[in-house]
């Protein structure tokens, strides 16, 4: 096994102890070794191509430099019970009921679980942090990987992981103006 996936493990066992609302679990994770990311990255650039969608040739490249993606989203989340209207309904049971599938997502979500999300994402990224691995938290991966079929969540993101002389994920260049969007 990859240095790099085994960050991946350190970075999964990081969002799964990352702290819960009301102490409920619905985070899941999922890690993306190094035989798969040629095909993820294939996904981008044929949805940038396709469908015209800005960057994901850019971060295609993100995708072909890394080592490991760690996919990190939330599954069958429920209603903390706050009835807070955070979600953009009045109560929880109303949001509950308004749920469908959106073009890439599942919404309204609860506030408080995305909370969740978030606070495992920095987690998983804290990690790769502490064994000095390059990281960043992308959106555009995560719907490669839903396109694909490998994911059926509500929300997801993507920490990609890399260990070289410069990080792939900063100082990326956007190649969109081909495309006049």
């Amino acid at each position: 096994m990859d240095i790099l996936e085994i960050a991946a493990q350190f970075m999964e066992v990081s969002a799964r102890t990352a702290p819960k609302s009301m102490g409920k679990d619905f985070i899941s994770t999922k890690i993306i070794s190094k035989g798969k990311l040629d095909k993820l990255a294939d996904e981008m650039d044929r949805i940038h191509r396709e469908e015209k969608r800005r960057d994901f040739d850019r971060d295609a490249n993100s995708v072909r430099a890394s080592g490991a993606i760690l996919l990190i989203g939330l599954k069958n989340s429920d209603e903390v019970g706050l009835n807070c209207g955070g979600c953009g309904y009045p109560t929880c049971e109303e949001k509950a009921a308004n749920r469908k599938k959106g073009k890439e997502f599942t919404g309204p979500l609860c506030v408080f679980r995305l909370l969740d999300m978030g606070i495992a994402l920095g987690s998983a990224a804290k990690t790769a942090s502490i064994f000095n691995f390059d990281s960043r938290i992308m959106y555009r991966i995560a719907i490669a990987a839903m396109n694909l079929g490998w994911i059926e969540w509500e929300v997801l993101m993507a920490i990609p992981i890399s260990a070289s002389g410069k990080s792939p994920f900063f100082d990326r260049k956007s190649s969109d103006e081909t495309l006049n969007i």
